[in-house]
């Protein structure tokens, strides 16, 4: 943990100051410690150079799993593409001038492939995740000076409010178990001016219901078996680019199409083993934005996704 993200963190439960116990440090960076509110009488570990704001992966288990089975895929520095920054200005309609010189918040930060992205166009970024995939991101985006991690809830995240220029949250309020709640917590994040992006699963097409329909069975396997099962996503790619039996294939077995095999894999593995996985439609999400005072709403043509400006 960097000094520089002491200045951030406050008490999730009554917002107030933490005190810092260093025990060991490392290149100007503490490793381990622990940050106590007095008034709450509690104190929060720092544990490999991360503060742990919460005890357990809870509900979101298989995304700490996920992301250190998959840890550098999606990653544009270890996969050699720009995929994950160009989705990124996809889905948000942000670009490096955007972003330089600001304090940025990544709620649901998984491997860090955004907060790289962020780190890169040279913002200031604190990662928080619910789960151990934080540790996953702390090797991801170690060369990173600019860039801060955090394991905590989204329900209860140690900042004040209005403490971020820019939040975005790519895939993720959708696996909280509820996504309008989560949307206004990471709202509260923004300062006035500033500006939050969403993307959130689109409630639509017929595969929805039929992948559905199999999430009934599949979160309730053991994971490895889910893992494994995943790999069926591999070779399915050549049955769903056939004309015809392709289509009626993705229908009747969804999976993720990615020209890379590894991202076919993780992603499908992603859609299927998630305890909620909630979709939702552009009048929805727009009304979230609007009820929480932004303006100036972005939608992307890929739905659903929308970024505004906080008044």
């Amino acid at each position: 943990m960097k000094p520089r993200l002491l200045e951030l963190l406050v008490c999730p439960a009554c917002k107030g100051d933490l005190a810092l116990r260093a025990e060991a440090s490392a290149a100007e960076e503490i490793e381990t410690g622990a940050l106590t509110c007095a008034p709450c009488a509690v104190t929060y570990p720092i544990l490999r150079g991360i503060p742990r704001f919460v005890g357990q992966d809870a509900y979101a288990e298989s995304f700490g799993d996920e992301w250190h089975r998959f840890r550098t895929v999606q990653l544009d520095s270890a996969n050699g593409t720009t995929e994950s920054q160009d989705g990124f200005a996809l889905k948000t309609g942000l670009r490096a001038d955007d972003v330089r010189g600001r304090l940025v918040l990544d709620a649901g930060v998984g491997a860090g492939r955004y907060a790289e992205v962020m780190a890169r166009w040279g913002a200031e970024v604190v990662g928080v995740d619910l789960t151990r995939a934080v540790d996953a991101a702390a090797e991801n985006l170690r060369s990173w000076p600019g860039a801060h991690l955090v394991q905590a809830d989204i329900f209860a995240l140690p900042f004040r409010d209005e403490t971020f220029d820019l939040a975005y949250s790519i895939g993720v309020l959708h696996h909280t178990p509820d996504t309008a709640a989560a949307f206004r917590r990471v709202a509260a994040m923004v300062k006035k001016g500033g500006q939050l992006a969403v993307y959130v699963y689109h409630a639509g097409g017929l595969m929805r219901y039929v992948s559905d329909t199999l999430r009934v069975v599949t979160t309730r396997l053991p994971r490895p078996v889910v893992y494994y099962g995943s790999l069926v996503a591999v070779p399915l790619h050549y049955v769903h680019q056939l004309p015809v039996v392709g289509r009626v294939s993705q229908i009747l077995l969804p999976t993720i199409d990615h020209r890379h095999w590894r991202w076919r894999w993780l992603d499908t593995f992603d859609w299927y083993t998630p305890r909620y996985q909630w979709k939702h439609r552009y009048p929805e999400v727009l009304r979230w934005f609007r009820e929480s005072g932004f303006t100036d709403l972005y939608v992307a043509d890929e739905p659903v996704c929308v970024r505004g400006v906080k008044t």
